[in-house]
Formats: C-alpha cells, sequence, structure tokens
C-alpha cells in the first residue's frame, strides 16, 4: 500500500532567445514580452538601414536613436514591474514614435527607389505596428494601476482604504469594469501582428557585418504571433475571473496535495484535500482532511486497473488516492470526480480542481513565514537528515514514522498545515504579502506546481491557453514527454536525480532517428523500512512505471534497461512506449529508448522539439544533440519549446 505523507518543495511563455534556440524561461509579465519584441525589431530595422537613412534624412535618423534610447527604459520598466514608471516611458515612446513617423512621412519620395523603396515601407510597418502596440500597452497598464498591491507590482493602488477583506471584494467587483477593455487591447494586438506579416524578413541579409538579421527577424515575428495568440485565447479566462472568483455567487473548489516525493503521474502521490468557498473574492476552508478518510469514506470498491496490478506491489483495489495515472491532468482529475460522484455521494459539489504539491507549500512558507502544529515546526529551512527544507521533513516523520500508540490526528496534518497557510494567507496586509504570494502563485503555475481544473468550459480553455492545465499538447514537429510513477519506493523521490539526452540523428534521406538516454541516480542510503523498528521511512527501492510519450507513428528501434518487456500503444495524440525498472539506494539505473519519428526532414529546415516537463519535477537536467552537436543542454524548468536550423 502506498504510505500517505508529505515532501519537499522547492504563466510558460515562451520566450525568444534571439538565437537559433527558442526556450521557455522564467518570464516577464506579457506587456514586457512585447516590449521586446518590439525593441528587437525595431534595433534590426534601425541597423539595417542606418546608412542608409542617414544619407536621406538625417533628422530621422537621430529620432529612430532616441526613440530606441526611450524603447530600453520602457522595456526596463516593465522587466522590473514599475507600473508607475511603465507609464511615463510609455507616454514618452509613443511621442517619440509619432516624431518618427512624422520624418518618414516627410521622405516618401524614398519609396520610388526600387532597392530602397521596399524596406522604407517595411520601416513604416513596423512604426505603425509600434504605435498601436505601444497603445496598447498604455490601456492595459492604465488597468492594471488599481491593482498593483494586489498583484505585487509597483505601483499607487487605488484600492488604499478599508480591511483586507473590503479591498479583495472591491476589485473583485471592479473586474467587470475591466474585462470590455479586452476587445481595445486585443484589436490593437491584431493591428499590430498584420503590420509585422508584411515585412518579409526573406529580403533581409542573414548578417549585416556581425550581427545576425534575418533569422532573428524571423524568430521576433513567430513570437509575437504565438504571444497575440496567447492573449486572444486567454481572454474567455480573464473574462470568467469575475464569476470564479464569486462575484455572481459563491463558487467551491477542491484543493488536492500531491507529494512529490512520492512522484505519480500529475505530479505525485495525492495525500491531503481542502475544500473552499470563495465569494466576492472572499475565501473560506470549509473542510480539510487526509485523503485516506475520503478513502474510507466510499460506498463503492473499484478493482485495480492494469497498470496497478502489473506494476504496484500487492494493490488489487483503485483508491481516489490512485486514481491519477493518466499524465494527462484533467484526464486524471475526470477520474477523480467520477469515483466521488460515484462512491461518496455526500460529498459537497464543486466547480474545479486545484492541485498543488511540495513546491508550492515551501514557497508559502518563505513567504508567510514558519507554521507550529502539534508541537512541530514547518519553516523552509534545510533539514540535515533528509537535505531537504524542515518542512518536508516533519510533515514525512509526524505522518510516517510507525508508533506504539493511536495517534488519531496523524493523518489530517497535510490537511491542517495547508488550512493554516489559506488561513494566514488570508488574513495578512495585501502590501505586504498579497504581491509575493501572487507573483509566486503564477511562477508555480508556469513550472507545473499548481495545476487547475475547473468546470467552467470557458475558464478551461483559458486555463489551458495558458499552459496552467497540465494538458498533454499538440506539437508541430517533434515532442517528448517523459512520465515516471514511483509504484512503491517510499518517498525515494526525494533523493533521486534524473537526467535526460536525447540524441537526433538525420539521415540521407532525411529520416530522423532519436535515442534516448535516461538516467536515476540516488546517492543516499537506504532507510529502515521495517516497522518494527519503528523508524522514518523515506528511501527505498524505486519502483518506476515510465511512460515516454513522443509524435503519434513513431516506431520503436529498441528500448533497453527495463525489468519488464516494453508496451506500445496509442494515446492522446501520442505514440506511447512504456516499461518498468527500479533503483536502488545508493545505486543507479539507466534506460534507453531509440526510435524512428514518422516524418523526414531536409537539410535548411528548420527543426522543431516541443518537451513536456512531467508536474511535480524539479529542474531535471536536459541534453539534446543532433548529429553529435550539442543543441541545448540546461535545467528543465517548465514546457519548452527548441528549434534549430538543420
Amino acid at each position: 500500500m502506498t504510505d500517505d505523507s508529505f515532501h519537499k518543495i522547492s504563466f510558460s511563455e515562451n520566450q525568444a532567445n534571439l538565437s537559433h534556440i527558442t526556450k521557455v524561461n522564467k518570464p516577464f509579465p506579457p506587456i514586457t514580452k512585447f516590449i521586446s519584441i518590439f525593441l528587437a525589431v525595431f534595433l534590426l530595422v534601425t541597423a539595417a538601414l542606418a546608412v542608409m537613412l542617414v544619407v536621406f534624412g538625417r533628422n530621422l535618423y537621430f529620432d529612430m536613436q532616441k526613440t530606441a534610447k526611450v524603447a530600453q527604459e520602457t522595456y526596463q520598466a516593465f522587466k522590473n514591474q514599475d507600473l508607475e514608471t511603465s507609464r511615463v516611458k510609455l507616454k514618452d515612446l509613443e511621442e517619440s514614435l509619432q516624431v518618427v513617423k512624422s520624418d518618414l512621412a516627410k521622405l516618401g519620395w524614398v519609396s520610388y527607389i526600387p532597392w530602397l523603396g521596399v524596406y522604407e515601407k517595411d520601416f513604416q510597418h513596423l512604426i505603425n505596428g509600434g504605435i498601436s502596440g505601444v497603445q496598447a500597452a498604455q490601456i492595459t497598464v492604465e488597468t492594471l494601476v488599481p491593482y498593483a498591491d494586489l498583484l505585487g507590482l509597483k505601483g499607487k493602488s487605488t484600492f488604499v482604504a478599508g480591511s483586507a477583506d473590503e479591498r479583495i471584494k472591491t476589485a473583485v467587483e471592479t473586474l467587470d469594469k475591466v474585462t470590455p477593455i479586452l476587445s481595445d487591447i486585443a484589436g490593437k494586438i491584431a493591428y499590430v501582428g498584420d503590420e509585422l506579416d508584411q515585412i518579409d524578413a526573406g529580403r533581409y541579409p542573414q548578417r549585416l557585418g556581425s550581427m545576425v538579421v534575418r533569422s532573428k527577424l524571423q524568430d521576433v515575428k513567430s513570437t509575437f504571433s504565438q504571444t497575440a495568440k496567447l492573449f486572444v485565447d486567454a481572454q474567455p479566462l480573464i473574462k470568467q475571473l469575475p464569476d470564479l472568483l464569486g462575484n455572481k455567487g459563491a463558487k467551491t473548489y477542491l484543493v488536492l496535495f500531491q507529494n512529490d516525493a512520492e512522484l505519480r503521474a500529475t505530479g505525485g502521490f495525492i495525500t491531503g484535500f481542502a475544500l473552499f468557498k470563495v465569494e466576492k473574492g472572499k475565501m473560506q476552508v470549509i473542510k480539510a482532511d487526509d485523503i485516506y478518510k475520503l478513502d474510507s469514506l466510499k460506498k463503492k470498491t473499484y478493482p485495480a486497473p492494469a497498470p496497478i496490478l502489473k506494476y504496484h506491489k500487492n494493490v488489487f483495489n483503485f483508491e481516489l488516492r490512485d486514481s491519477n495515472l493518466s499524465p494527462d491532468f484533467r484526464e486524471s482529475m475526470k477520474q477523480f470526480e467520477t469515483m466521488i460522484k460515484e462512491s461518496v455521494p455526500d460529498f459537497p459539489q464543486f466547480d474545479g480542481i486545484i492541485a498543488v504539491d511540495t513546491h508550492v507549500l515551501v514557497s508559502a512558507i518563505k513567504i508567510l513565514g514558519e507554521f507550529n502544529i502539534y508541537g512541530r515546526l514547518f519553516s523552509a529551512d534545510n533539514d540535515k537528515r533528509c537535505d531537504c527544507p524542515k518542512a518536508i521533513y516533519e510533515l514525512e516523520d509526524y505522518a510516517t514514522r510507525p508508533v506504539a500508540y493511536v495517534r488519531e490526528e496523524r493523518k489530517d496534518i497535510i490537511g491542517v498545515l495547508l488550512y493554516q497557510i489559506m488561513q494566514r494567507a488570508l488574513g495578512i496586509s495585501p502590501s505586504k504579502y498579497w504581491g509575493r504570494l501572487f507573483q509566486m502563485a503564477l511562477s508555480e503555475a508556469q513550472q507545473k506546481h499548481v495545476l487547475f481544473y475547473f468546470h467552467n468550459t470557458d475558464a478551461q480553455k483559458g486555463i489551458e491557453a495558458i499552459n496552467f492545465g497540465g494538458r498533454i499538447a499538440l506539437a508541430d514537429g517533434d515532442y517528448i514527454h517523459i512520465n515516471d510513477v514511483n509504484f512503491a519506493g517510499a518517498k525515494s523521490n526525494m533523493f533521486i536525480k534524473e537526467s535526460v539526452k536525447q540524441e537526433i540523428k538525420v539521415g540521407d534521406d532525411g529520416s530522423v532517428v532519436k535515442t534516448v538516454t535516461i538516467s536515476y541516480k540516488n546517492p543516499q542510503p537506504a532507510s529502515n523500512c521495517n516497522l518494527e523498528a519503528g523508524q522514518l521511512c523515506l528511501n527505498g527501492i524505486l519502483r518506476n512505471w515510465i511512460r515516454i510519450y513522443t509524435p503519434v507513428g513513431a516506431s520503436l528501434v529498441e528500448f533497453k534497461g527495463l525489468e519488464k518487456d516494453t508496451v506500445t500503444y496509442e494515446e492522446m495524440g501520442k505514440t506511447v512506449f512504456e516499461g518498468f525498472m527500479t533503483v536502488k539506494p545508493q545505486g543507479a539505473a539507466e534506460v534507453q529508448l531509440t526510435y524512428r519519428l514518422p516524418f523526414k526532414v531536409k537539410k535548411g529546415d528548420l527543426y522543431k522539439l516541443l518537451i513536456q516537463k512531467q508536474p511535480g519535477t524539479e529542474r531535471l537536467e536536459y541534453a539534446i544533440y543532433y548529429n553529435g552537436r550539442e543543441i541545448d543542454k540546461s535545467p528543465l524548468i517548465s514546457d519548452k519549446n527548441i528549434s534549430f536550423k538543420l
């Protein structure tokens, strides 16, 4: 049987790295992305035209330099999340762009020069798009200013009076006034996209001196297109926010705690839950308890599905705590919800499910301070006994160490801690903590330590658009998702270090063969897991069910290092290669998968690869090689897009 417990803790935007590789890093706010895109395009075109334009328009040249400087200052203000400075700089930037537009109009005759006219038109498109984009940013900033402190941004919030509850209520009620503005912003963003689409990157040289021009311009256009689509797709969620926060009526949400020390498909073993109600932004915890108690209330018994019977040890029934078998969070939560409705008829109805793992817990404790529960101190300080945050060790120690007496509250400690965190977060000064908590929550969601599933269809579409839904995604090109499930092995994922190496080889005929090597190392000694010894059982032999999701139609060449036969099937639009292996304490294991992709490529193509991170994992080391050349090597913090020229 799987033990219940807890463990260590530690929006995903594809940010253009203006080189051949596009990575997803810790993002700036969406407006910052636009400013950075505009600045990059502006500087590129400026560099390409500088020599020619200075000949025909000295004023234009110097006004362009001034505009570039203001754009850089504006970008920095957004990077610093300083709304007040951003308001001033955006106004300066628009005025500067208008001056450049006026200068350019005086040089309309340039358009009749065949070799120069096309560049002059490109510059017109850039300036027109830039003005519209800055106007969109101005509308956005003015909209956000009243909520500055709640969002953790620098600015003068208008909600400065009243209690914390009153401030939240006012903020939520005014969101209805914000949503109509979204169409104005969307219209201006669409106009920017239309203007950029008319700039033909192919007419620019690959390099201008030492500066890469054409590929950077292509990357910038592509990134802006993705960002604009993201804004459009996320609009339904933004418009639904007032309703989701209980402005029109109370909403109830179920929070599940996933213990990533015992890794499961969607982030961790489901070990605790809490129900909370939201009405006009005010949150109230209804109930918090242990998942075993919820399982004990079931009026129906479910037989264990095939993977549990095949890979788990001595588990023959299907429980709520084991129901998150699908790596797609929505699919797993539908399974969980079906079992609740069928077997726990008195369980309160809820409007959505939010899952968090221990990384979120520790991040919250770092902001809110330590907690004292049942005489134990839960802090974010490192505990040498596990080389993990003290809060994680105390949770594991209290919930799982065998004792010779009845400790009825031992299973609810996770619920109690979750309850106290929520209560403290809701009762403190907004200006002191809420902004930091909001920024933390955003970062945790980007890294898949927080996952959302809403019953509201529009809200769910928006959540998935910003990649907060833990979905298995469609991909244009190559794709990989590695999913590990701990089917017995105590809390060994707390100690295991995992790394992945992908080798992409393209044959003379354009065929693509990939070799994926996954290495697991557990450097820590085994725990004494004998119940009679009464020791804390954290580190044991990991029994790992591994699934590798690849493009549909991929064909297996070889899968080495498994302890059971490979299983191949199609699921969620992917071809899946499944197997089983173990990792011993103070040991290591390695599996190597070779497969052929279902498409061919040719020299000069842009190779695209989407890597989807498993929720609950942290900084898994990833290396990508193409025909022996290193393309990328970095920790996998969130979903990542890699692209490179063949």
